[in-house]
């Protein structure tokens, strides 16, 4: 990928087809990227770069205050969250299969055979997180699909460490972090939205801004809610 560097800086340069330089920076350890026209020389987008100087600092700065957990051991007593509620982690040794089950308002049992190992656990808890989350997903975008008028052919669910979402707008398929699954679900809508919105226009710009503004009039603050959230240890990962 192309690069540039300003003020001790990385930034990658994605030239497109479009008319305007759009300057991003990405959590959760605050990559850069410039959205530039195809044919924009270097000393231009370095110009646009250094003039925003400020504004990409505040973000980093931003991003790398943000709380961030501890490594999970999966260990009886340990805080974990589903949907933005905290439950305490129960870890139950038997012989029968592997599960997880939700008891009452505060505990989540995680069954195991003797033995298993962290990296097991994290595995069958990573599991069970994505199907706790796909159950959430189908009824949203039904939702929202309706609302804004559009409609998607696929949508997955996936770790990813600079994106709560994606949309390949060619295929029509959204993709959704697996860590969303932690989070309020509203969070967990927002980012819906936010994705669907990119079938009405492939850029954040000012039509995408006002799309937002449209159907989600709330979602600086629902944005400003996630951003603020503890992300996991090593990248949004277990």
């Amino acid at each position: 990928m192309e690069k540039i560097s300003v003020a001790n800086l990385t930034i990658d340069i994605v030239r497109k087809d479009i008319k305007n330089m759009h300057l991003a920076v990405y959590p959760p350890n605050g990559r850069i990227r410039l959205s530039a026209p195809e044919k924009t020389d270097s000393e231009m987008m370095r110009l646009f770069v250094i003039s925003k100087i400020g504004w990409i600092k505040k973000h980093i700065k931003n991003f790398n205050a943000q709380p961030r957990e501890t490594p999970r051991e999966f260990i009886s007593g340990e805080s974990h969250y589903l949907l933005g509620k905290r439950y305490l982690l129960n870890v139950v040794e038997h012989k029968g299969f592997n599960k997880v089950e939700i008891k009452g308002t505060k505990t989540i049992n995680l069954f195991t055979k003797p033995n298993t190992s962290k990296e097991d656990k994290g595995r069958i808890m990573r599991e069970w997180h994505r199907n706790q989350l796909k159950n959430q997903i189908p009824e949203l975008i039904t939702k929202w699909e309706n609302l804004i008028g559009v409609k998607t052919n696929d949508w997955g669910v996936k770790q990813m460490r600079t994106k709560w979402g994606t949309c390949n707008i060619d295929e029509k398929r959204i993709w959704i972090n697996l860590e969303l699954s932690k989070k309020p679900v509203i969070c967990l809508e927002y980012i819906i939205v936010h994705e669907l919105i990119h079938l009405l226009e492939r850029y954040h710009n000012d039509k995408f801004t006002a799309y937002m503004n449209q159907f989600l009039p709330k979602w600086r603050l629902y944005r400003e809610e996630l951003n603020n959230l503890p992300v996991s240890h090593n990248d949004w990962g277990y």
